[in-house]
């Protein structure tokens, strides 16, 4: 099935999500959350595309930004590849970091614009982490200086100090922004999988591969978005052997 096109915004602002493959952890460390920061700061100068609020989760990550459709994929782009080569290195794995493609909506009017802007600031609160003022990892500490990388303009313009910033961002919401919805599918669609991914008809006949070459198949249906369980099915192999398989 062919991607559906983008749509951009007729502002040029753009809610941004990606997320971990199989809800993959993203940051194991102070040092991963840096990493990724200093190279969207790196490629959005690059790009001339302009971070307006940002908010670095576990295995997910929120970026409002403001740019031209081709620049704002060629950022997403160079900021994927570039984050994956340095986390499977670092952390002596491969395949896909990131499930899909970044996910993308259009912000086409002033009143989103400030809901997307809260809703990402607010991430860690609605996560149970901390008050949104003190999570580390997102751009609430820059609303009043922030870097070069970054333009705020819009929003000072509709919420004007510091004060109504806190004040706005404080506010309990129920707002409903871009986020990942996890599409359950079935063991057909499993089977069709296996097919594609390893060349096999017949999930079974991973029980006589040698274990080295078993736990790289394991692996690679995992990265094609099979669940532990549908490979047990699937497989016959029992769960506590796919499981130190692919963790």
């Amino acid at each position: 099935m062919p991607r559906m096109a983008r749509t951009m915004s007729v502002s040029g602002y753009m809610h941004v999500v990606v997320r971990g493959i199989g809800k993959q952890i993203l940051f194991e460390e102070t040092k991963d959350y840096e990493h990724y920061l200093e190279r969207l700061e790196r490629y959005s100068l690059e790009t001339g595309v302009k971070v307006c609020a940002y908010c670095l989760m576990g295995n997910h990550v929120h970026i409002l930004l403001h740019g031209e459709l081709a620049s704002i994929a060629l950022l997403m782009k160079k900021l994927g590849v570039s984050y994956s080569g340095y986390y499977n290195r670092k952390y002596d794995r491969s395949g896909h970091l990131f499930q899909d493609r970044y996910r993308s909506e259009p912000v086409n009017d002033e009143r989103y614009l400030l809901t997307v802007f809260r809703y990402i600031l607010q991430n860690p609160r609605k996560a149970a982490i901390c008050a949104a003022k003190d999570y580390l990892w997102s751009s609430y500490r820059y609303y009043e200086n922030p870097p070069a990388f970054m333009d705020l303009s819009a929003i000072w313009g509709l919420l004007g100090d510091r004060g109504r910033f806190e004040e706005y961002v404080g506010i309990e919401s129920q707002d409903r922004c871009l986020e990942y919805v996890d599409i359950k599918h079935d063991d057909a669609w499993a089977k069709r999988e296996l097919k594609k991914c390893l060349g096999i008809s017949e999930g079974s006949r991973l029980q006589s591969f040698g274990k080295k070459e078993r736990n790289a198949a394991l692996v690679k249906l995992k990265e094609c978005g099979l669940t532990i369980r549908q490979m047990e099915r699937l497989t016959g192999i029992g769960r506590n052997i796919i499981q130190k398989a692919v963790k």
